[in-house]
């Protein structure tokens, strides 16, 4: 009886361990060495697995950014009012503090985004799903009477999910220039400016 394969298990288990090498070397001359040495296997294990260092890093950014989506659709899913789901929306879009493993992911793998046409195109649709999510809420607040928006619906999306990006970089800086609750709080004074709701 043949044995089942574990390759499944054995790429998962690269993927966890190339984030891991991410969130804490950064991505910056990080090597195939040091994801197989967080891995406990040998480089050319890894090689096994993956064509090369960029693959898996693809593997890890596509991975990140299903996760980051999911939680966001979580958090709005149970919500019925349009202002407790921008609220909730704005909550979760920050990282929750300066060390915060998923937005520290995706902010690093930012830079592999500039030389990767795969990752680049990741990011686009991690940047239009977002504001798919911000435009389905401002156009359903402003059809029940909820809100009263002060641009178009994309517009303000747009700008909501792009100010989520840039004090989200802050937060995560080695010295953060900000805090989670100041950052949330600017993104929900933009907000209540953009809907005429005060959140």
């Amino acid at each position: 009886m043949a044995r089942p394969s574990r390759a499944h298990e054995r790429r998962a288990h690269l993927i966890a361990a190339a984030r891991r090498s991410v969130v804490e070397r950064g991505l910056l001359g990080l090597r195939l060495r040091d994801v197989s040495e967080k891995a406990g296997m040998s480089s050319g294990s890894v090689l096994y697995y993956f064509p090369g260092l960029t693959e898996l890093l693809r593997e890890v950014h596509r991975e990140a950014v299903e996760r980051f989506c999911d939680e966001r659709a979580a958090a709005i899913r149970q919500e019925g009012d349009p202002r407790r789901k921008l609220d909730a929306m704005i909550a979760s879009g920050l990282p929750g503090e300066p060390r915060d493993e998923l937005c520290v992911l995706l902010y690093e793998l930012g830079a592999f985004a500039r030389r990767d046409p795969a990752c680049a195109a990741a990011y686009i649709g991690l940047y239009e799903r977002q504001v798919g999510l911000y435009m389905a809420i401002l156009e359903a607040g402003a059809a029940s009477g909820a809100f009263t928006l002060t641009g178009e619906p994309l517009t303000i999306a747009r700008n909501l999910v792009t100010l989520e990006d840039g004090y989200g970089l802050h937060i995560t800086m080695a010295v953060p220039t900000l805090s989670p609750a100041v950052a949330e709080r600017h993104l929900r004074a933009y907000a209540s400016s953009a809907t005429g709701v005060e959140l």
